[in-house]
């Protein structure tokens, strides 16, 4: 047999096996699962926020999974096994579709314990807790809410840096980032559409952005969106889409959602695209976790949002993030910390590359739904020819003589002490 034919035959086991997985996961839609519909809301802001959401386990059993968990579990186990028969132990490849078997397993076991302490439980599991470290003896995730919230209230208390009024409809707002999308991607490849079937603002699919349509926006919001969803979420996904073999790429498991938040928030600091009341919601929304992890029910959380000048739909929209999948006095649910998380993460990984000179690395964080610590592999992968390298790619990225240059001086002003430079400074400050 000749190399070539070998070559081959090994793509094509793991496209099989890649196609498989992406398969599997298909009817998996973990937010639909576990959101509350909207008599739950209505209730809620008929009793005028006095009395907890009518919200228990019985509640998601009349909501059936869209898939039999059990077949689906399975199924699972099933793929796992053939990527260890057909490709052995240590195949990079096989470790990283491996480790994404287990994480679905899981996704599934948590959506089975909606209503139950355990779903709380398996949610930290898959995306972190509010008190765990970034490293041995550095802050928690809790710690840095706190931090973050009281620069911005300082800034705040200033009084000069109001969020513009928001004048621009979803149609504006639709007709700008159409527009932007296209210079990044092509004019065909991303579609910016107005929909009615979303809770969010925006929410980005495989080759689109929804906008809701009775939602408002100023500048900074669209283009924030453009960053965020448009060139990290959609881009990403697209591809992940283009890959030729490792078709899993275009689907992201939850590990790969700390590493895609994480990257696109780091996108909007970079494109000087976000802002203090953004921010602001990343900050309250780990805040908000961190209290239910440590006891707090749903009228607390609901309190909290309320001391921060929300209204009472937005603050019952914000709790629910916090307790969606798991009961109003029950242990939250930790995806909205992949945020901040995400940003620290991606940050220090970048931070890194600059220093060791591997600035090869950084743009394979766009290579499709990747996860950090797979990214050796993927250089690896990239090598071999089984990893396309990311075709779409921000500004930013596809030159990175100006990341480059501003990570150098970051490396260097993370070895001064920011407390001595407080006193030394407190004269002319």
């Amino acid at each position: 047999m000749s190399r070539r034919k070998s070559q081959d035959d090994y793509h094509e086991i793991i496209r099989a096996l890649s196609g498989r997985l992406v398969e599997a996961q298909t009817p998996i839609r973990v937010l639909d699962a576990i959101k509350w519909d909207d008599s739950v809301r209505q209730g809620f802001l008929k009793a005028k926020g006095r009395a907890m959401p009518a919200v228990d386990r019985a509640y998601y059993d009349s909501r059936p999974l869209a898939f039999d968990a059990v077949a689906k579990k399975l199924e699972f186990q099933n793929i796992e096994r053939d990527i260890t028969r057909q490709l052995g132990q240590f195949n990079p490849v096989g470790q990283i579709m491996r480790r994404m078997c287990k994480e679905y397993r899981m996704v599934i076991r948590m959506l089975e314990a909606r209503g139950t302490a355990d779903f709380g439980l398996i949610s930290q599991e898959l995306y972190g807790a509010a008190s765990d470290a970034f490293h041995a003896g550095d802050p928690t995730l809790a710690d840095l809410g706190l931090m973050l919230s009281d620069y911005l209230n300082n800034i705040a208390a200033r009084g000069d840096l109001h969020d513009e009024p928001k004048s621009l409809t979803a149609k504006d707002a639709v007709a700008i980032l159409q527009e932007r999308l296209a210079k990044v991607f092509g004019d065909d490849t991303i579609r910016v559409l107005e929909s009615d079937g979303i809770v969010a603002d925006a929410a980005a699919g495989a080759d689109y952005i929804k906008i809701r349509s009775d939602a408002l926006f100023n500048e900074r919001d669209v283009r924030a969106l453009e960053v965020h969803e448009g060139m990290v979420h959609v881009g990403t996904t697209l591809n992940g889409l283009n890959q030729p073999v490792c078709t899993f790429l275009a689907k992201g498991p939850p590990s790969s959602t700390v590493t895609q938040e994480g990257l696109a928030i780091l996108m909007e600091v970079i494109a000087f695209a976000s802002y203090p009341y953004r921010l602001r919601k990343l900050t309250n929304r780990t805040r908000a976790i961190h209290m239910a992890e440590e006891g707090a029910d749903f009228l607390q959380v609901f309190e909290f949002y309320q001391e921060q000048g929300y209204g009472l739909e937005e603050s019952y929209g914000n709790a629910s993030r916090v307790f969606r999948g798991s009961t109003p006095d029950g242990l939250p649910f930790t995806k909205d910390l992949s945020y901040l998380k995400g940003f620290i993460l991606i940050y220090n990984y970048i931070q890194l590359a600059v220093r060791k000179g591997k600035l090869e690395q950084i743009p394979l964080l766009f290579c499709g739904k990747t996860t950090l610590e797979d990214m050796r592999t993927l250089r690896q992968l990239v090598d071999e020819g089984l990893v396309a390298p990311p075709k779409y790619l921000p500004p930013q990225f596809r030159d990175l003589n100006a990341l480059a240059a501003w990570m150098c001086f970051s490396n260097f002003l993370n070895h001064l002490s920011l407390d001595r430079i407080e006193a030394d400074y407190a004269n002319i400050l």
